[in-house]
């Protein structure tokens, strides 16, 4: 069994084709109000929750989303986060 290190899951994300790439830490229930980004952001979760939603879309929605799991943002999409009670840690690529 091999054990990934945070370099290495920033290195996954830059495979990906991002070129800032940091990892980021939220408290537990953080909160972002309705925000948009000038590019193309993703999100890979390492701990934690994160819940999402696109307040703008026609019917949005709110998922949530755990470790191991992505999450793209389009640029100029608007979106909402919220924070698991545990909070949650996840490397960014932009």
């Amino acid at each position: 069994m091999s054990y990934k290190t945070r370099k290495d899951y920033e290195a996954e994300v830059r495979s990906w084709g991002f070129r800032h790439v940091f990892t980021w830490t939220d408290g537990p229930n953080a909160y972002y109000k309705p925000h948009s980004h000038a590019g193309l952001t993703t999100h890979l979760i390492l701990n934690g929750q994160l819940t999402i939603t696109y307040p703008k879309d026609p019917q949005p929605e709110k998922k949530t989303y755990s470790v191991g799991d992505r999450i793209d943002v389009d640029a100029g999409r608007v979106h909402e986060v919220w924070m698991g009670n545990e909070g949650c840690t996840y490397v960014i690529g932009e």
